[in-house]
């Protein structure tokens, strides 16, 4: 947890023996471990607390989700790469000049509609 050693460890237990002798060093031990274990308890409610606060589990859930949904989007290009959706082809508008900007056209809503462009080509003769 904080990178301590064996031999770390061994050390601080021979000076304590040192320190507090053979008869009180199980009951400084014990004692220790119960303040460990009660800051333990204690730092662990208050994050689950917190947690439960900012609802961090389902935000968690949430951005797990996401990423597996992007991941599928993915593997579907991958895998089926003509099946994307051509985009719809959209000519150029012909005759650009001559059509007025529809800020110069009047607004009345009593106005006869404009009449088509004419168009000088011949037309071949449709079939039957």
């Amino acid at each position: 947890m904080f990178g301590i050693s064996f031999s770390e460890l061994l050390l601080v237990g021979l000076v304590a023996l040192l320190v507090l002798g053979p008869e009180r060093l199980p009951g400084a031990a014990r004692t220790a471990g119960l303040w460990i274990g009660r800051l333990k308890r204690s730092f662990n409610s208050i994050k689950q607390e917190v947690e439960r606060e900012i609802g961090a589990d389902e935000i968690r859930r949430q951005l797990h989700n996401e990423h597996i949904l992007s991941m599928e989007q993915e593997a579907r290009k991958i895998l089926n790469p003509q099946s994307v959706a051509p985009q719809p082809f959209q000519p150029p508008a012909e005759n650009s000049a001559a059509q007025p900007a529809p800020s110069q056209t009047p607004a009345a809503p009593d106005a006869p509609a404009a009449p088509a462009p004419l168009n000088d080509s011949p037309q071949p003769p449709r079939a039957p």
